[in-house]
């Protein structure tokens, strides 16, 4: 019935293991769980004593969106769940939150991210306001636009749905592919359900390095733009940059970040970095590198 897939990077999983498999198994269902190494350095231990658990290795670093595409070809069963390593059930019922919803007639189910409340050390302050305030959003909220809050870190999907859809993503390693995933959800008219089934995000990093995947998120939003890979879409940043560029002030984002980019750049990464001023980085970063 279910296949839980992992795909993991020098990520210590034990206690994820642990608490979904021991999930899976109060459910009662056919499962399986199937963690891919992709191309680890210091590799999770041994999980043979947990039933219906694999670890595939991989020599190689291939990348998030190919490691996916193993494991769903890897898979079992129809319906797959995909977690990141770096997360953990908020809940104990959530395999049986997630079993509810299979009967619906949807073709993908997102739970969503959740974040501590308390704040984190002040070098991780940029992941952590971004996530409470962009990511962490209730149910109610993101079903009235289903395809514009697309976490696929928290995901339960058909195998041969997310595999044709995989089939258009078939790019090599990089970061910001989630927005094509949920174009791709909203191009097929597929039936998207979101609930409030959330799991901690665990894996925050230092505001330097999360800003630096952003400006490499806008960079594949570019790419995919250019190449007329991305129609479809309820995302926010693309539309104001596809407005700026009709009106030809593209060239205005780009002078502005030129001349701005370094003191944004020094706030968003310093002790409280204020989240409305990242979209205004990102944009002009948009505008510079087109």
């Amino acid at each position: 019935m279910l296949s839980l897939l992992i795909p993991t990077y020098n990520y210590n999983i034990s206690e994820l293991l642990t608490s979904v498999h021991k999930q899976l198994e109060l459910a009662h269902i056919p499962f399986e769980i199937i963690v891919f190494e992709d191309g680890s350095t210091s590799p999770n231990p041994s999980y043979t004593h947990l039933k219906y658990t694999k670890v595939i290795t991989s020599k190689n670093n291939v990348g998030r969106v190919k490691a996916r595409k193993f494991l769903a070809e890897q898979a079992t069963y129809n319906w797959l769940l995909f977690l990141d390593a770096d997360v953990m059930p908020k809940n104990p019922t959530f395999i049986t939150d997630y079993l509810a919803q299979l009967s619906k007639g949807y073709d993908a189910i997102f739970g969503g991210f959740y974040y501590k409340n308390t704040p984190p050390n002040e070098t991780l302050m940029l992941r952590w306001k971004y996530g409470k305030t962009k990511e962490q959003v209730p149910a109610r909220i993101r079903n009235k636009t289903p395809y514009k809050i697309i976490i696929s870190a928290n995901c339960l999907i058909k195998k041969d749905l997310f595999l044709e859809i995989n089939k258009a993503m078939n790019h090599s390693k990089g970061y910001g592919f989630d927005n094509l995933f949920a174009a791709l959800l909203k191009e097929n008219d597929c039936k998207v359900l979101h609930i409030d089934n959330e799991v901690h995000h665990l894996g925050i990093e230092n505001s330097l390095r999360y800003l630096k995947k952003k400006e490499e998120a806008a960079l594949t939003l570019l790419k995919l733009e250019k190449g007329g890979l991305i129609t479809a879409h309820d995302n926010d940043l693309l539309n104001l940059y596809t407005t700026l560029k009709t009106y030809y002030l593209t060239g205005v984002g780009r002078l502005f970040f030129k001349i701005f980019g370094p003191v944004l750049k020094k706030q968003l990464t310093g002790k409280n970095p204020n989240i409305n001023l990242l979209q205004v980085y990102r944009i002009s970063f948009m505008c510079y590198h087109s």
